[in-house]
């Protein structure tokens, strides 16, 4: 009886680990995560890796525009009080399809928008965007270790108000990174 139910325990084990190495590759990868130090301030250099599943690449066929947004924070441990929060920042990255002119757009911002004549091309720019200035050059304090947070998610909030309560129940329309930390050293 203990022997069987130890095999059971493991079947069950292997298929709930199997079930979230599935769900986790559905999700956004961090493949690359870098702050750079420029003239005008810091900026980030960040890489994803990600795929639109089924449902979402038919909604954005059908004219919906699909959100992603980046959060960074750079907090500062300290020991006496709560870490210091000296960046938080946000950038909301849009795609949308006209079905009329065949055409993708990139939105960064809501300011600049890039047409594209395929998916894969509108896709790489949302996965490889620019190096994004996150602060200005006074809002670190050089030689001090910050902790970088990282993430990436479609951002169902933005979605037109009808498709959210869809969006929010139904978990195809979930696509999400883990949060990512590092270390940087202010220069």
């Amino acid at each position: 009886m203990t022997l069987r139910f130890f095999r059971l325990l493991a079947c069950q084990l292997l298929l709930a680990f199997a079930c979230a190495t599935a769900q986790a590759a559905d999700g956004i990868d961090i493949t690359l995560a870098k702050i750079e130090a420029t003239d005008e301030g810091y900026r980030l250099g960040a890489n994803y890796s990600f795929e639109l599943n089924h449902d979402l690449e038919d909604a954005l066929q059908h004219g919906v525009k699909l959100y992603f947004t980046t959060e960074i924070e750079l907090t500062r441990p300290r020991w006496w009080w709560r870490d210091d929060r000296a960046v938080s920042s946000k950038r909301t990255v849009s795609i949308s399809y006209d079905v009329l002119l065949r055409q993708y757009y990139v939105s960064m911002g809501g300011s600049v928008q890039q047409t594209y004549q395929t998916l894969d091309e509108a896709m790489f720019q949302i996965r490889r965007p620019g190096r994004w200035l996150i602060a200005p050059k006074n809002a670190l304090k050089p030689g001090e270790t910050y902790e970088v947070s990282l993430r990436m998610y479609m951002n169902r909030d933005l979605l037109q108000k009808p498709l959210q309560v869809n969006a929010f129940g139904n978990s195809d329309w979930h696509l999400a990174s883990n949060r990512k930390t590092f270390n940087y050293r202010a220069e």
